[in-house]
């Protein structure tokens, strides 16, 4: 920050010194936090006169008068401002005293053209992420002497929704969903009053001005709609008796039931086709968390933040009643949890008073599956007619789609973001090197884009998986929507290699306008993203261990098991795991027996009716996949270690048809954990055969570096055979399996450090979202003298893949020598 105090002369002695004006430029989240009414009271505090006002660059303050007080404004600026603020640039000049009475709000146009807008992406103002209810508001909704109580919209200057209604900066009501709601006379004066919590707060509302509330019950469940405290007390009963609600929040509809009730539960389940993927539970509050999950002192911060997240927790299996159903979170070590984060939330559990209901509520996604979140109320009628018995919904219009953030806390206390949307976006993140105007399209599972100026990057909301053509139209209006709030024009496109995405293949007609676009290899730029997270420059390369399901690999094979020595500039593939035959394509992803059976042939394991894997299939598959695996039918090669999680979760009788992504990993690491503790290290681990050939040796290629190392699953493979006849336990050769990876993965860290000196191992990819496994890699790593960087706030998954594009596509160049 610039110098603020800028010195003046003294006054001669006995005269008053003469009144000085300032001109402060301030950037960083400074619109839709209060910082307008914050700067008009510490101005009228300090007796100055002057303006301010919300510019598509920050906020601009003119202040004049004593040059003590305005000394002390520059100094207390940064120093005292509000709570969701956050001050990362502050600009001060003096100008010429202008002699002006008062302090005031100037409304946003009136400063539009008094400055140059352009900071290269480091200037422009940032919009804070949605928030949950301020404790003041809390009360307010249940003080029955309050104007306010029980009023579904309420919200101040510290809280409430902000990215969901924000159609562009700067950050006034005209601009926000709340443009068609009038202020009435008493919120009129509440917004103009310098003293109140709610002076310019742009979302301001009550019952008589609105936003209002509705209840339409679908055909069978009520005639008529319900409005107002009516639709909460009706949805609130519907709740109890099992029914399912689908509920408007504050960034798109889910769908809610009683999450202790096993039928309601089924019905859900059931009506949305979801399989056995399990449900997030919204608790009342805190104590209801407590008692349903282990709640350790990191996990309640992150429960009850501002964002209010959902936290993946340890299940506690003497949980009281009430307590989640067995069907909430099948074949899951953990229980997605959340607390209320919109005052209709907290209205639906009910204020003192009212009759008891559900304390514990399933909420889930507002969809059908594998469509984005639905925001617009007629779709929602039309799409989830034959899912919800009724649907609590009101007239504000939802600008964004924002779905919840997921996120679990290691045992150090650090935090794992999973999934970054509500709460985090459209905050931005610092970027160590200097990024050109880019747009980054991520890829086609779990997609976000990323947008990148200067020394920052900005993530959209998690738009879903692009095989939906909703989902590729919502992936549009996001950048859209992500452009107007940050300005960047891109002059890049970045995309993913893969011929097929339809992420790259949309950034191949936002390029066919003329702009560049640049293809980075999948696993390189999730490396590169780690990377930037951890503030790494590129000076240096780092051992990439990069785990995951599928990417597009350099020899157009399917790639996932890959160490690779990256930095931004490129890669070179040092190791990878050995590569099988992937039978049918994405048919053998949905089929984890199909994928055990390839792996055993591989590794010479006859197929003996008594393995899980082999028991699991018809005789008619058997024969099938035999001959397609002979003669290399629809088989495609893969080096993927999520696809190996698939076969041994098979293998160990866990999962052998997988309804959705991730669900054969997940079981292997639940029963894995219920051993892990009771399992010794070395003597419950089988090492990976290591190599390139037979003899072990690794060649160098005539022309460039030594042909990649691979390691082999087939030692493990055989070794969990073994234990299956002798009658170990299935948690027990999960646990070691798991160990024996993480030592593989030590073993090749310690390999490539030998051969490159390089000591810093970056842990990325979807399959490190796994707790023991990232653990274990990181223990086996630290204490054999590595630098470990692992995802925090940017997901390991392909959530976190954008970011990765950016570095690798967009960075500025120095200028070339003379």
């Amino acid at each position: 920050m610039d110098a603020l105090a800028s010195r003046t002369t003294p006054a001669p002695p006995g005269v008053p010194p003469a009144a000085v004006r300032r001109r402060l430029t301030v950037t960083g989240v400074v619109q839709g936090v209060g910082f307008r009414p914050f700067v008009h009271r510490l101005a009228t505090e300090l007796a100055l006169s002057g303006h301010v006002g919300n510019t598509p660059d920050g906020v601009l303050v003119e202040v004049e008068g004593h040059p003590d007080a305005v000394a002390a404004f520059c100094s207390r600026l940064p120093r005292e401002r509000p709570p969701l603020a956050a001050v990362t640039g502050l600009h001060a000049t003096d100008v010429p005293p202008a002699g002006t009475e008062g302090f005031t709000i100037r409304p946003s146009h009136e400063h539009d053209h008094d400055q140059d807008h352009d900071h290269g992406g480091t200037g422009r103002a940032q919009l804070p992420p949605d928030t949950a209810p301020c404790d003041a508001c809390l009360r307010e909704l249940a003080d029955p002497a309050d104007r306010r109580h029980r009023h579904p919209f309420i919200t101040c200057t510290h809280c409430g929704p902000r990215f969901t209604i924000v159609r562009s900066l700067p950050y006034d009501r005209p601009a926000t969903t709340m443009a068609a709601f009038p202020l009435c006379r008493a919120c009129a004066r509440e917004y103009a009053d310098p003293a109140d919590r709610r002076f310019h707060a742009q979302p301001l509302a009550c019952p008589d001005c609105g936003p209002r509330l509705t209840l339409t019950p679908a055909p069978g469940h009520g005639s008529s709609p319900l409005h107002g405290d009516d639709a909460l007390t009706a949805a609130r009963r519907m709740l109890a008796a099992g029914r399912i609600l689908a509920v408007k929040g504050i960034g798109g509809y889910h769908l809610a039931c009683d999450a202790s009730d096993p039928a309601a539960v089924a019905a859900l389940r059931t009506r949305k086709a979801r399989g056995d993927k399990p449900f997030a539970v919204m608790c009342a509050g805190l104590d209801e968390a407590a008692r349903v999950a282990v709640v350790t002192p990191a996990a309640r911060e992150a429960l009850t933040g501002p964002g209010r997240p959902v936290v993946l927790l340890r299940p506690r299996a003497d949980a009281p009643a009430p307590r989640p159903a067995p069907g909430v979170s099948p074949g899951s070590p953990y229980l997605g949890v959340m607390l209320p984060y919109a005052p209709v939330h907290h209205l639906l559990f009910g204020l003192p008073g009212d009759p008891p209901g559900p304390r514990l509520l399933v909420m889930t996604s507002g969809n059908r599956s594998g469509e984005p979140v639905l925001t617009d109320d007629r779709d929602a009628l039309t799409r989830l007619a034959g899912i919800a018995d009724a649907w609590l919904s009101h007239d504000r219009p939802i600008e964004a789609p924002c779905d919840d953030s997921v996120l679990r806390v290691r045992p150090d206390g650090t935090l794992q973001v999973l999934r970054r949307s509500r709460g985090h976006v459209p905050r931005p993140l610092p970027v160590p090197v200097p990024l050109l105007p880019a747009l980054a399209a991520g890829g086609d599972l779990k997609n976000t884009l990323c947008l990148g100026e200067g020394h920052q990057a900005w993530f959209s909301q998690h738009i879903g998986d692009m095989g939906d053509l909703a989902t590729q139209e919502a992936h549009r209006r996001a950048e859209q929507h992500l452009r107007r709030l940050t300005g960047v024009r891109p002059r890049i496109i970045a995309a993913d290699r893969h011929p097929g995405y339809h992420s790259t293949r949309a950034a191949r007609h936002r390029a066919a306008a003329g702009l560049p676009l640049r293809l980075v290899q999948h696993h390189h730029a999730h490396i590169a993203s780690a990377m930037a997270e951890h503030g790494l420059d590129g000076s240096r390369p780092v051992i990439g261990v990069a785990f995951d399901g599928t990417g597009y690999g350099d020899d157009a094979t399917i790639w996932g098991g890959e160490v690779l020595l990256a930095d931004y500039d490129g890669h070179r593939r040092f190791a990878h795991l050995a590569p099988a035959p992937l039978p049918g394509g994405d048919a053998g992803v949905a089929n984890p027996c199909r994928v055990a059976l390839a792996r055993l042939r591989a590794a010479g394991v006859p197929w003996e009716s008594r393995l899980p894997s082999v028991a699991a299939c018809t005789s008619g598959e058997l024969a099938l996949l035999g001959r397609q695996l002979e003669r290399g039918t629809a088989c495609v090669p893969t080096s993927s270690v999520g696809r190996l999680f698939d076969a041994v979760s098979s293998l160990l009788g866990l999962c052998h048809r997988a309804g959705h992504e991730a669900q054969a990993a997940v079981a292997l690491e639940a029963v894995a954990t219920t051993a892990w503790d009771a399992t010794p290290d070395s003597g419950s681990r089988t090492a990976f055969g290591i190599g390139s050939a037979p003899s072990g040796r690794r060649p160098a290629t005539a022309h460039g570096p030594p042909a990649p190392l691979l390691f082999d699953p087939s030692p493990v493979l055989r070794a969990l055979t073994a234990g299956l006849r002798r009658g170990v336990p299935p948690a027990v050769l999960a646990a070691g399996f798991h160990r024996s990876l993480a030592a593989a993965v030590a073993e090749l860290c310690r390999r490539a450090r030998r051969e490159t000196g390089i000591g810093t191992v970056a842990l990325t990819g979807g399959v490190f979202a796994n707790a023991l496994l990232e653990d274990a890699c990181t223990a086996l790593l630290a204490a054999d003298g590595f630098e470990v960087l692992r995802h925090g706030e940017v997901p390991p998954g392909d959530g976190g893949l954008a970011l990765g594009q950016l570095l690798v596509a967009a960075r500025e160049r120095p200028a070339a020598g003379p």
